[in-house]
């Protein structure tokens, strides 16, 4: 800062306090060039041109021996008034015990009576105005305004001095979250919301402090820790938890956090930090817990899901997803007969080999990834309709999944609509599933679609219906064409009578509704006759087959 202010021609203001007007004219002769030169008499008048806020001082010269208020005496007052203390101070004296008393009292350097060389006053001069702005500027950077914890680098780099003047020690690593707390800034404002952290700040000072404790405020709601091992963390977050509800003006908080135990020093301190927020993150909307634990096994999991998004491009390219159909059978005759399919997709990985749909879904759905891999299974089902229906003549229909996010896509319906014509099929052959997730997050935005899909000739499904609150809400807003029973009523009713008659009055909706109703996981020839007997239509499950890949689902086409 110094040196950027001096390159740019920039004055500062010193003020030269001296009892002698002879020698307050000499150094103001040899500094008027360089900077704003004010004077005062004697260290009284300096304290009040000093305080008034209007003027700003980069340096002060001080004389020792003056009436009214010495330079001791000055030096003794500057430095317990916040307001000026740290603006530097150069004793000019010509007694030598006096240049080092004055040092120990707060002077930052001296200059040597009679005087020395203009050149080497300016340099001394500009030298000191340069460390202490530097130093100013560091200052500023180096704490959080609004907690007073450092920041991230200075935390860090205080956490390596700590690791190195004290190696032997165990320490843990925390990272703390306040659950929503953007909410507390939209409901109870900003102020609230400042006040909610300071509050944080002191009580992780008063529960810590003892013992080693850096505190760092990386982010608006995040809070790092580097503390002292701890054998258990529950109740110290309890005192937390506790520490805070004792301000009853303020919204109730939820702390969750992560613990990295035992940090491994030889590891990077961002990275020991980066295991204690994946602990943290981990559990996110889990309010059974508060306090999360990084381990080898978190972090294997967390790598293998990283690789996974960011090898989903990749996998689609080189083919590594895999769609699989599982057949859909329909019961009303004495013979079943086949009547549609359902995709599924199935990834083999090059080095983890087939992965579970169960992995890679959910996580795909958190993310908005699952948009791409929904878009490559539309486009290879409908491949595969064209296909059989080149090779057997016939037409196989396939259900199709359109997740949550598909819906708010604007180009859904000309999406699917190019995919159809592209491969010379009719919308009615591509049937589309729907939960009723999609429609808790917007029933007028899912309404809407749906509608404007079966006006284009797409048949709806509801996908997994009874397993939600909304699911029965949706049939009175929402047209569909297909009602899916979920497997897990279907797994069941052969034991539990609940189950039964709750596939029984899903019946009698479908009944109701004038739909076809389609039950998943049929396994054996009793759930099938149980359905059967009960008006089910179409059935699905490993009674017939288990999903396969296109070649093998040929021989429930062909007969064979």
């Amino acid at each position: 800062m110094g040196e950027f202010a001096y390159s740019k021609g920039l004055k500062r203001r010193i003020l030269i306090v001296d009892d002698e007007e002879i020698n307050r004219e000499i150094l103001g002769n040899m500094l008027q060039d360089h900077y704003v030169v004010s004077y005062a008499e004697n260290g009284r008048q300096a304290l009040e041109m000093l305080r008034d806020r209007t003027v700003r001082y980069s340096l002060i010269l001080l004389d020792l021996l003056m009436p009214v208020m010495s330079g001791e005496e000055f030096l003794r007052l500057h430095k317990e008034e916040e307001q000026i203390s740290g603006i530097p101070v150069i004793v000019m004296t010509s007694e030598k015990p006096a240049e080092v008393r004055s040092i120990k009292m707060g002077a930052d350097d001296f200059i040597t009576k009679p005087y020395d060389s203009p050149e080497v006053i300016k340099a001394r001069c500009e030298r000191i105005i340069q460390l202490y702005e530097d130093k100013s500027i560091i200052r500023s950077a180096e704490k959080d305004a609004l907690t007073q914890l450092y920041t991230r680098e200075f935390f860090y780099e205080y956490v390596r001095q700590a690791d190195h003047y004290d190696e032997t020690v165990y320490k843990d690593a925390i990272v703390l979250n306040v659950d929503h707390f953007h909410m507390i800034n939209e409901m109870f404002g900003r102020d609230m919301g400042d006040e909610v952290l300071k509050k944080i700040a002191n009580a992780l000072e008063q529960i810590f402090g003892n013992g080693l404790y850096i505190g760092c405020r990386p982010d608006s709601d995040y809070f790092y820790l580097y503390v002292d091992h701890h054998e258990s963390y529950e109740g110290v977050f309890n005192e937390l938890s506790e520490e805070l509800a004792k301000y009853s003006h303020m919204p109730k908080i939820r702390i969750r956090a992560g613990v990295y135990l035992n940090a491994d020093k030889s590891i990077s301190v961002d990275g020991r930090f980066d295991h204690a927020k994946l602990a943290c993150d981990r559990i996110r909307g889990d309010y059974t817990r508060q306090v999360n634990f990084y381990s080898k096994e978190l972090n294997d999991a967390d790598l293998f899901h990283e690789k996974l998004i960011h090898g989903i491009d990749d996998a689609i390219a080189n083919g590594e997803f895999i769609v699989y159909f599982q057949p859909k059978y329909g019961i009303a005759e004495e013979t079943p007969v086949l009547c549609s399919a359902e995709a599924l997709i199935r990834w083999k990985h090059p080095e983890y080999g087939m992965i579970s749909p169960g992995e890679f879904i959910p996580l795909f759905e958190n993310n908005g990834l699952i948009q791409k891999l929904d878009h490559f299974v539309w486009r290879r089902s409908a491949e595969q309709i064209r296909e059989w229906k080149e090779k057997f003549g016939v037409t196989v229909p396939v259900s199709v999944n359109v997740s949550r996010v598909d819906i708010y896509d604007p180009e859904l319906e000309n999406r699917l609509g190019a995919i159809v014509e592209e491969n010379g099929l009719t919308a009615a052959d591509l049937m589309l599933e729907i939960t009723e997730s999609a429609y808790a997050d917007d029933a007028k935005s899912l309404t809407e679609v749906v509608d404007h899909l079966r006006e284009r000739g797409f048949k709806i499904e509801m996908d997994d219906f009874g397993t939600g609150y909304s699911s029965l809400n949706m049939l009175t807003t929402i047209k569909i064409d297909v009602l899916k029973i979920d497997m897990s009523f279907i797994r069941n009713m052969n034991r539990d009578e609940k189950s039964r008659r709750l596939v029984e009055l899903i019946m009698d909706i479908a009944r109701f509704m004038n739909v076809p109703a389609v039950a998943e996981g049929v396994e054996d020839e009793t759930q099938l006759k149980m359905l059967k007997d009960m008006g089910c239509q179409i059935i699905q499950g490993y009674y017939f087959s288990k999903p396969v890949p296109p070649e093998e689902f040929e021989r429930f086409i062909s007969g064979k």
